[in-house]
Formats: C-alpha cells, structure tokens, sequence
C-alpha cells in the first residue's frame, strides 16, 4: 500500500465552522456523520486539505481534522509497510491509535515513537499536530484583505494562504511583470510602473499609494525589497494598516546586522567576530583582516540572501570589494550600509524558525540547514538540520528563544546560526519570512504564513512550544534560471516556454512562473522551489531526485543538473558538506549546455491611445506585438558562456573568439552596466575586466578573452544592454 487514506469514525463539532463564515466561498454542505468506516475525502471542510493541515493536506487527503490513517514505507524502497489508524473515534471521544494484528492499540507515530493524544474540549492533547483551524479566533481576525508588497512565488504562496483563509489579496506589478503569475494569482492587482527594482518594489510612495486605493487593511512584505526595511513599515502602520510583521523598531534592531550581533551577544549567543557598525572605507576592512586573519566576509547590513556580500582575500582587494558590495546592497535593498566579520573557513549554515505573538508566547520550530550555496545564495535547504548533536541542536533552538525574548520580537523570522567544529555563532536575524520556509511546513504541519496574519491581527498562537512535533524530513531546492555549465551558474533570463512540475506523493511545488511567462533581468531569478518530504533523511533525498527529474522546464536553463549532482553526492549524502563545498569540492564539469534556451522572444510595445466608449473619451495604454522585427541574438559559443569565478561576483566571459587578437567585446546576458572599468586607448589583458554588469540583482565582471589596445567603449555607467550587445572593441596591441 503506497498511498495515504482518511478514514471518518464521526464528525468534529468545528468541521463547518469555517463554511459558515465565509459562505461565499461555495464549499459543500456539511456532512453528515458517517458509517463507521466509510472513507471520505478531505480535511474539516475542505475537499483538498486546508491551510495548517499535515502533510497529506499539500496532497488533496487533508490531515489533522478527523480520523486519521497514515502509511509508514512506501512500494519500492524495501521499507516495511505499516497501516496506521492514527485517530479514531470512541466512547464520544476522539484517541489516537492504530490498527495492528486485528486490534486498536493507543497512541500515535512521532519523533520515531507512540505518543498518546486525545481531543477534548475542543483542542488536542497530547501530540496534536496544530492546525489554524483549532484557533476559533483566526477567522474572526481584523484583516479583510492583504497587499502583497513584493513579486514571483512568494507573492503567489501568500496569495493562497490568504484565499484559504477567506482574505482578499492584492498584487502589485512593474512594467516587466505585467502577466506575471502573482499577478493573475491575487484577487486584485495595481501598477507600479517603472522597470527596475528602484522604480516599483522598492518605492514606499507606489506602494503606499496602492494600499490606499485598494482599500487593503494589511501588508504582508514577503521576503526581500522592503521586507526588512523599518521606514515602509512605519509608513503602512501611519497609513492605517496593519504590517504583517516585526515592530519597526525591532527591524531596526534586529533587521540591522551590526546591532542584531549586539543583541544576540546580551541574550548570550555569542555572533561571529566583527565590527559593530558601518564601514566607512576600505581601510576598516584592512585593519580587521590584519587584526582577524584573512579572508574577512563584506555583508549588507540590511539585507540577506547573499546579496551585498563579498569575500576578501587579502588587503589589495578591499576597495574594490567594499564598492561592489556597497553598489549590489543598495540595488538590492535600498541601503548600501555594509559591516566585515570574520570567515569561517569550512562551517555550516544552521537556522532556527522562531514565532512569536503579543501575548508573550515565543515558541521555535526546529532548525534548517542551508549549508549547500553558490555566490553566498542557498541552494539546497532542508529540515530539520541532520547530524547534529542532539545537545547542539537544544542549545541552538534555546538560544534562538532566547534572542527573540530578548528583544521583544513578534512575528515569524530566522534566527542563523554557524556551526564549525562542534561550536556555534550568531550569524544574522531575518526580520521576515524565509525563501525556504516551506521545509519546516513540510515537518510540523503549520502554514506560516497564516500563522503571520494571526499574530499580526493580534491573535494568541493556537499552540504552545510542546504541542510542535517534527514528523519525518523534509529537502529543498530553488530551481533557479541559472546555466550552471562548468560550474559558472550564468542567470539566463529569458521566456519559459515549456513548465511542467512533477507530482506524486509528499511533494511540493512553490512556482513564480508558469509557461509562457518572461524571466526579466531586473530580479531574483528564482523559478520554483521544489520540496520533497519523507519519513527520514535518505527518503526525501531520494523523493527530491526523482521530483526534479521530473521537472521539464525549457526556454531558460535551470540549476536542475546542479541539484541532481548535489543529492547525489557522498558528501551531501553523508553530511560532510559546508557552506563552502559546492564551490570546492564539487566537480560540475560534466553538466553540458541546455539545449532548450530560448534566444528571443517576440517584443511588445507600449501604445498610449484615446479611445472612446458610449460616447466618452477615455486615455488607455496597451501592449501590442512590436512592429519593428525583434533584433537578432548572437548565441555563445560554449567557451564562452558567461559565468562566476570565485565569489558573489562573477566574471562574465565576453562572447568573442578566444583565439583571436582583437574584435568585439560583447555581453553574454541581459541586464545594466553599472561601472565601466576601461577607456579608449588603454592596453588590457586577456581576462582582464572591462565593465560591471547587473543582471537579476548579481553584479557580474565582464572581461576581455583576448590582449590588445581598447579602440572604442561604447557603454556607460546606467547603459542597458541585451545579449550580445557589443560593449567595447579592441584592436591590436601596438
């Protein structure tokens, strides 16, 4: 037997109480309670699972609402098979149990044990995975409809939440997203307008306006853009709305990397060793790394993902670290403040969710590990962490309560931690929800982002700390527009002209795109996230393998080959690997070029015309397929795709014929020119960089393959370029 069953001993009392509130949704009417076992589909009174459901729930079963029959193994992987009646109704009471040598014997399976549990005046107890729908106050909560201030999944996986708790949902859009998916996703969506980051996410004004004209009551800020930035958040909270997230001064403490070290260090988690404000130049850098030993890591101090850092080798690669970190943290962020610490040469990357209301209940979901990355970016994230010393893990989740506590935080975030040769350091705190969250969804049960809007409404959470049980083990991967050829992970914006996700049991999709969208140079490029969960470790591994398998994207390249190599591997099989392993140990040689990249799409042009309805005049604008014929798009060869080298910044491989002694220097992918590094005149070197490049918020060097006398620059600081732009031309040397 390979699939999960629900089996109904008897109706709860709640089952309708959603359906009642919230008719307009058109859900069924209320069953009536049922033979004793007849099989019915679904979770309370949702046909397909509903949100802070169990695992089945992602899988049109539902879980945690009525009687309960979970599987233990699965056909083929030679794990013994066990059938579970995990719930079941008796003596007008619910127990847990399961059904074994024709018997019902009590208790139920987590933490790799029986636990007993019952349902009793209206709450589970003992054991109960908690659900939104056990809180009676949820659905009553003051929120009535959410803008959504950011873009691609994250914007979509809000949505849903919002629409399975009967809150309307409002997007926004700039000119590049204008038939994104959170776009058609959200119940309402608005216009930014503008192209960058800097023109739309990122404008408080825009923003702010929208949320006036929608009539929104709240704003979720998802993660990245503004999401961490304490001045929107003042500014949703003066405009009468709720902010769905930390106090702004909270961010302002915590949000802050160089003052959330402090407040860690008081609540006696020790950060890395590092400076305790701004830098103010390059020199700063310098004394630490003599101070601290080199390499020294440049971090945003407002922001995270990797963006805006930089690892410095030595004293003469300070100032120019420095400014690129500085220049990628303000495209990112909207600040360009950066601090230095120390790098730790082979750690992992340990985090901890935390939650907490405004009634003083702070309670932690376990850890993630996230120590699989390239450029400074996670790849791979799952939970909980493994191989951890139980002790580790206590004192880890203990100290992460404890920097919470300490500083009066509400609200979902991340406290990350590293973890080198049996200690670990405070690293950071993410004021706002994780891009991996969705693994520790997969192993309590909790919607968290529902759990975001009840605590932002100002509900109590609907659980306590030992009501939190971690089932099985869930792993992510971010699916990525990347080619990672060689190893290089070149971001290949583009359109996505075929999108297939894969399916099956305890597997999940998070997409931002679908067939037929753009990917646009101006953002984040992640695609998908696609999570696998398992009753262990090696089972989810082996589930994720066959997932991303089965995902079929075309017309951009993925980091799929990358993740199929990562799973693969002994080291992330055994866990040997750190935050540095993918970009040292790990051969990607092998990966060949996607054959499926699109290399142009039909344009679109921006028409502003008066038309008039019923005898009014009206001024409308529309998009109509260009007239002129789109400009041809010169595809690399392979020598000379574009690529990272060692570090956040890449260097970018100009497409020209490497054996040649002078030609043009062009650029491998879209994006805008951000500092120009040679003049007309000047002798450059074969690898020597000409320009910086920006493309999806990565700052990438793009250098000469051949030596010679540069003839003419034709690009400036602010240009934008398409692939195969000619940015400069160089003859021979004299």
């Amino acid at each position: 037997m390979a699939a999960r069953h629900r089996q109904v001993f008897g109706a709860r009392p709640q089952q309708h109480r959603e359906q009642e509130r919230f008719p307009r949704r058109g859900l069924p009417p209320p069953l009536e309670a049922p033979a004793a076992g007849a099989l019915v589909v679904g979770d309370q009174d949702d046909a397909l699972g509903s949100a802070g459901c169990g695992i089945a729930g992602e899988h049109g079963i539902g879980g945690g609402g009525l009687g309960q029959l979970d599987y233990l193994g699965e056909a083929g992987t030679g794990e013994p098979g066990e059938l579970l009646v995990t719930h079941h109704w008796t003596d007008r009471r619910w127990t847990d149990g399961r059904w074994t040598d024709g018997r019902w014997t009590d208790g139920r399976w987590t933490d790799g044990r029986w636990t007993d549990g019952h349902w009793a005046d209206g709450r589970w107890i003992d054991g109960h995975w908690p659900s939104l729908a056990d809180c009676p106050k949820v659905l009553g909560a003051p929120i009535t409809k959410v803008l959504i201030a950011n873009r691609g999944e994250i914007a979509v996986r809000v949505a849903r939440t919002c629409r399975d708790l009967g809150i309307a949902s409002v997007a926004v859009y700039s000119e590049a997203d204008r038939g994104a998916m959170h776009v058609t996703t959200a119940d309402e969506a608005y216009f930014l307008g503008g192209a960058s980051a800097k023109e739309s996410y990122l404008s408080t004004e825009k923003l702010i306006d929208v949320l006036s004209r929608s009539g929104a009551d709240a704003v979720h800020p998802g993660y990245g853009f503004l999401a961490e930035n304490a001045g929107f958040a003042r500014a949703v909270i003066g405009a009468g709305a709720t902010w769905v997230g930390p106090s702004p001064e909270v961010i302002e403490l915590m949000g802050s990397k160089i003052t959330s070290r402090e407040a860690a260090a008081r609540a006696g988690v020790p950060p890395v060793p590092g400076t305790h404000r701004s830098l103010a130049g390059p020199q700063e850098v310098v004394d630490f790394g003599d101070a601290h030993g080199w390499p020294v890591a440049i971090k945003a101090a407002f922001g995270g993902g990797g963006r805006g850092m930089r690892v410095v080798g030595s004293a003469s690669e300070a100032a120019s670290a420095l400014e690129s970190a500085q220049r990628e943290a303000e495209a990112a962020f909207g600040r360009a403040e950066v601090y230095v610490e120390r790098y730790l040469s082979w750690p992992r990357h340990v985090e901890v969710q935390v939650i907490a209301d405004s009634h003083g209940n702070v309670v932690h979901l376990g850890t993630r590990d996230c120590s699989v990355q390239r450029r400074y970016q996670k790849l791979v994230e799952e939970a909980p962490a493994p191989d951890l010393p139980p002790a580790v893990a206590t004192a880890m989740c203990d100290g992460a309560v404890r920097v919470v506590r300490a500083c009066g935080y509400e609200n979902a975030g991340t406290v990350e931690l590293i973890y080198q040769d049996g200690e670990f350091y405070f690293l950071e705190m993410n004021t706002r929800l994780q891009v991996e969250h969705p693994v520790t969804e997969m192993v309590t049960g909790l919607d968290l982002v529902g759990l975001q809007l009840i605590v932002a409404a100002g509900q109590p959470l609907p659980f306590s700390q030992d009501d939190v049980h971690l089932r099985g083990h869930a792993i992510e991967a971010r699916v990525n527009a990347e080619d990672p050829t060689d190893g290089k992970f070149t971001p290949t914006p583009g359109p996505v002209t075929r999108f297939r996700a894969a399916g099956g049991p305890w597997v999940r999709t998070d997409a931002g795109y679908a067939e037929g969208d753009d990917v646009s140079p101006y953002y984040d490029n992640l695609l998908a996230k696609v999570v696998a969960w398992g009753p262990d470790r090696e089972s989810a591994r082996r589930r994720l393998l066959r997932a991303l398998s089965e995902t079929d994207v075309a017309g951009v390249a993925t980091t799929i080959p990358a993740h199929l190599a990562v799973l693969a591997h002994p080291d992330f099989i055994d866990v040997r690997h750190s935050t540095n392993w993918l970009s040292d140990r790990v051969d990607l040689s092998g990966i060949a070029p996607s054959p499926d990249i699109a290399q142009a799409t039909q344009t679109e042009e921006r028409k502003d015309l008066e038309v008039e309805v019923g005898g009014r005049r009206f001024a409308v604008t529309v998009w109509l397929p260009a007239t002129a014929e789109p400009r041809p798009v010169a595809k690399p060869a392979q020598a000379d795709r574009g690529g990272y080298i060692g570090g956040a910044v890449g260097e970018a491989v100009a497409g020209a014929d490497p054996a040649a002694s002078a030609g043009q220097i062009t650029v491998p992918m879209q994006g805008t020119i951000v500092k120009v590094l040679v003049k007309a005149g000047d002798v450059i070197g074969a690898g020597q960089t000409v320009c910086v490049l920006e493309a999806m918020k990565m700052e990438n060097n793009i250098v000469s393959p051949f030596a010679g006398t540069v003839l003419e620059v034709r690009v400036g600081p602010g240009s934008s370029v398409g692939t195969g732009d000619v940015v400069a031309v160089v003859g021979p040397a004299a």
